[in-house]
């Protein structure tokens, strides 16, 4: 087996292993509490393992250590949030809810993207439809928003931390993809028509 399928296959194991310790504690708090924000959580972690073994080659690839690092950062560290039994700093409803939204936003981008869908910063081809007609990074900010509602309905330190850790390696890994797509013709058209990262208006 050559090193780029070894490196291929270890990166697709480390994902669902992370998923599979993810899945254990968040299961386990809906059955204990019947809280289900915990489970739209999972669920758009999912979506990284389903896409993750499905997506296709790529044509560039940012493989320094600094993509590697702020990729890894941001898959990993949501995998060790932990719930916690005492309530949320707000009612699960609407932390479901919230949470609900960016799972939507997450699903619609990576339904967007299909096989495009990738983990290191990559060229798989520009795709600029749907979601990317109103931001650069869609899935990302979909990702923050699942984030903070798991934050505030498992208020605790540890999570605090995690979340600050992972969404700040999220924002930074959106900029090195872009930096490593802008010399693509077309994305670079792209950026031009849409200028916002994650938050229209805001960033």
């Amino acid at each position: 087996m050559s090193r780029e399928r070894m490196n291929e296959f270890a990166s697709r194991a480390v994902v669902a292993a992370l998923f599979t310790a993810l899945s254990i504690n968040l299961l386990g708090d809906f059955l204990r509490t019947g809280r289900v924000t915990g489970l739209l959580l999972l669920a758009s972690e999912a979506l990284v393992v389903v896409l993750t073994i499905v997506r296709r080659p790529a044509s560039l690839v940012d493989r320094t250590l600094v993509a590697a690092t702020m990729t890894s950062i941001s898959i990993g560290a949501p995998a060790m949030l932990r719930s916690v039994d005492t309530g949320g700093l707000i009612p699960d409803t609407a932390t479901a809810l919230f949470s609900a939204v960016g799972l939507t936003l997450i699903i619609a981008g990576k339904m967007t993207l299909g096989r495009s869908f990738g983990i290191a910063p990559a060229n798989r081809g520009v795709v600029a439809r749907g979601p990317y007609n109103v931001v650069r990074h869609p899935i990302y900010a979909g990702y923050v928003i699942t984030h903070v509602a798991f934050l505030v309905a498992h208020p605790r330190p540890w999570n605090l931390a995690v979340v600050a850790v992972a969404d700040t390696a999220l924002v930074v890994r959106a900029l090195i993809e872009e930096h490593l797509l802008v010399a693509d013709d077309e994305y670079a058209a792209y950026c031009r028509r849409v200028g916002w990262h994650l938050v229209p208006g805001v960033f």
